[in-house]
């Protein structure tokens, strides 16, 4: 099967693919060219059944961890220990985690492989950003709404001709 090459060399070509498919999943739909629609369709349709496959493949463990202790403020407690410098003061919490199977891992790695990971920003500070796990969105939110389906997740919608180069446009998006 060959690939379109998109007027681009190798490294450019897997970059720009990367980028369009980790921003499908996250937003849902983009506006592309008709070409590259249907390269990210690929590559999109690939990993949405790989998510549809592995995402009940888990198991659910207890385990107890050191978090530490927080004042009303959310700062952290801090105590002086004798000759040394101010200690942060731990407490153990039950926390409940969903442990991979192996299958699902590999999936996982798999998954991380192609997509690029994204910073939500929320305002304008910096520290207020937060990474999204898309991978776990993928496991989570997008393959439920996928399993009865055999494949055919993604639309293309055509929208004409572009005005400056008259390149066909369309609009890719999650059905």
């Amino acid at each position: 099967m060959a690939q379109r090459k998109l007027g681009r060399n190798a490294s450019q070509r897997k970059a720009l693919l990367r980028n369009q498919v980790t921003n499908l999943l996250y937003h849902g739909k983009i506006k592309t060219t008709e070409a590259k629609a249907k390269e990210v369709r690929k590559i999109a349709e690939k990993l949405i059944a790989m998510g549809v496959r592995e995402k009940d493949n888990y198991e659910e463990v207890t385990i107890t961890a050191k978090v530490p202790k927080k004042d009303v403020n959310g700062k952290r407690i801090k105590e002086k220990v004798e000759g040394q410098k101010t200690v942060t003061i731990f407490e153990e919490v039950q926390k409940t985690i969903k442990k991979d199977n192996p299958s699902r891992l590999h999936a996982r790695r798999q998954m991380l492989k192609i997509l690029y990971p994204i910073t939500q920003v929320e305002g304008r500070k910096k520290r207020q950003a937060k990474k999204v796990d898309l991978v776990d969105k993928i496991f989570s939110d997008i393959a439920p709404n996928y399993t009865s389906r055999n494949g055919g997740y993604t639309r293309i919608i055509k929208l004409g001709a572009r005005k400056g180069d008259a390149a066909p446009e369309v609009i890719i998006e999650l059905v």
